[in-house]
C-alpha cells in the first residue's frame, strides 16, 4: 500500500508557532482511512489551530504534517480533497441565501470563482444535499431553517466537494441535545457509506466519546491519545483540564438530567 493511501493525516512532533508564542508541540498523529477520531482538550489548548494546520492555514513550524502522504497545501493542490465543517456561522437572516447556494459554494475550489459550474457540479450538489436528508429544501432559505437543519446544510457543503477526510470545528455548539445525536448519527451513516475518514473537535467529552473511535486529548501538546472509555476515566485527561475539568461533566451532567425529566 502506497503512503498517500496507508495513512490519510499524519503528524510527528508537530510544532506550531504563532506570533512567536508556541501554541502546539510533541504532537503525533497517525489516522487510517475510515476512523473517527475525536480532538477534546480545554479552551486555549490548540484544537483549532491544528485543524488550520491540516487545511494548510497555518504553516507547521517543526516537525512532520502530512494529508494523503503530502503536505496540506500539496494535498489540496493535488485535489485530495479535505471538507470543513465549522460552528455553526453567523449570517444575516435576511441575506436571502438558499440552501443550494450554500452547498454550491462547496464546488468553488474546483470550478473557481464567479463560475456557473456543469452538469456534473449541479449533480454533485444535488447529491450533497440528499446525503444530508435535505432534499426538498433546495431553494428554501437558510434562515428558514432549525439550527440541526442548518448544521446539515454546511456539511452538505464539505461533502460537495467530494471530501474524503471531514474535519469538523465545534460542529455541534448551539444545537439541543436532540440535534447533536441526531448530526453525530448522521455522521456514522456518511461514514459507512462514503468511507470518510472524520476528525471532530468538541467541547462534548461524552456525546463525542460515544461515536469516536478513539480520542485525543490536547493542550498545547498531547496528554493521553486512546480508547474513548479509558481517555475519559483517565489521570491525565484531569490534568490537562484541571479545574475547568469538573464543571464540564457536572453541565453534561445535567443537561442530560434535563433532557431526561422532558422526555417523562
Amino acid at each position: 500500500m502506497s503512503e498517500e493511501t496507508s495513512l490519510v493525516v499524519e503528524t510527528r512532533d508537530l510544532e506550531v508557532r504563532l506570533d512567536g508564542r508556541r501554541v502546539l508541540w510533541d504532537i503525533d498523529l497517525a489516522i487510517p482511512p475510515g476512523r473517527f477520531l475525536g480532538i477534546i482538550g480545554p479552551n486555549g489548548a490548540g484544537k483549532t489551530t491544528l485543524l488550520r494546520v491540516l487545511l494548510g492555514l497555518i504553516p507547521a513550524s517543526g516537525g512532520v504534517v502530512r494529508v494523503f502522504g503530502f503536505p496540506p497545501l500539496e494535498a489540496r493542490r493535488r485535489g485530495l480533497r479535505v471538507g470543513y465543517v465549522p460552528q455553526r456561522p453567523m449570517f444575516d437572516p435576511y441575506f436571502p441565501v438558499s440552501v443550494w447556494d450554500v452547498v454550491f459554494m462547496g464546488r468553488v475550489p474546483r470550478i473557481g470563482w464567479f463560475r456557473w459550474g456543469g452538469a456534473d457540479d449541479r449533480a454533485q450538489v444535488a447529491r450533497a444535499i440528499a446525503l444530508v436528508g435535505m432534499k426538498g429544501h433546495e431553494h428554501q432559505r437558510l434562515s428558514e431553517l432549525s439550527g440541526g437543519e442548518q448544521q446539515r446544510v454546511f456539511l452538505a457543503r464539505a461533502l460537495a466537494s467530494e471530501a474524503r477526510l471531514l474535519l469538523l470545528d465545534e460542529a455541534t455548539t448551539g444545537l439541543d441535545l436532540p440535534a447533536q445525536h441526531e448530526l453525530y448519527a448522521l455522521l456514522q451513516q456518511l461514514r459507512r457509506e462514503l468511507g470518510l475518514t472524520i476528525v471532530a473537535v468538541s467541547h462534548d467529552l461524552m456525546e463525542l466519546a460515544a461515536h469516536a473511535d478513539e480520542l485525543v486529548c490536547i493542550n498545547g501538546t498531547t496528554h493521553i491519545h486512546g480508547n474513548p472509555q479509558i481517555v475519559l476515566h483517565s489521570h491525565e485527561l484531569r490534568e490537562a483540564y484541571r479545574c475547568e475539568f469538573d464543571f464540564l461533566y457536572a453541565d453534561r451532567s445535567q443537561a442530560a438530567a434535563s433532557a431526561h425529566r422532558a422526555g417523562e
